[in-house]
């Protein structure tokens, strides 16, 4: 299993309602793995992160007025991709690695930027 990043809103009746992903676009936010692998490693808890170790143990839902909170996150995580990829245990290569949490951490960066847009949330599951 992956995980997936979608956006939702709320609509009037409280509900949450999971938008499409537009064409063009991905929700692969990972392997099922990397909830604890990656996005709940310690690495990632030490640099001050409180969304995305939230996996370790959970779904994740950024409500829409914790999305800058989030995006601000996404940005820390983006700065230390070198330290996270250096602490977080490879599948294959370090080179393979450090691609692959780019490459997914710029879907939920992409994902998070269309919530903004919108003003919706952030859901990883």
């Amino acid at each position: 299993m992956s995980l997936s990043v979608n956006v939702f809103v709320v609509g009037a009746d409280g509900e949450r309602q999971v938008q499409e992903v537009p064409e063009g676009s991905s929700n692969a936010a990972g392997f099922e793995s990397w909830r604890t692998r990656v996005w709940g490693a310690e690495v990632v808890r030490a640099l001050g992160a409180i969304f995305f170790p939230v996996l370790a143990d959970a779904d994740l839902q950024v409500e829409p007025e914790q999305v800058p909170a989030f995006q601000r996150e996404c940005l820390l995580l983006r700065e230390n991709l070198e330290r996270i990829v250096a602490n977080t245990e490879p599948v294959r290569t370090t080179d393979e690695h450090r691609s692959a949490i780019s490459e997914r951490l710029a879907i939920i960066e992409d994902a998070a930027r269309r919530a903004s847009a919108i003003g919706g949330g952030v859901l990883i599951w």
